[in-house]
């Protein structure tokens, strides 16, 4: 079996190297992504939206 096991809290278990922090960082880092691009993808959704209605016969 291999000798890297989970951590109880979850994470992977810290080496040598103690790579704990650096895989937490990545998480940060790829979460704040996915949060922008999700805000702008709905911001831009939304901004569709009023520009179509905007232009609507009336």
């Amino acid at each position: 079996m291999s000798e890297r096991t989970s951590d109880p809290k979850g994470g992977p278990k810290s080496g040598p190297k103690g790579d704990s922090e650096e895989w937490k960082a990545r998480g940060v880092f790829l979460r704040v992504f996915v949060y922008v691009f999700a805000t702008h993808l709905f911001a831009g959704f939304v901004w569709i939206l009023f520009y179509v209605g905007g232009h609507a016969d009336k």
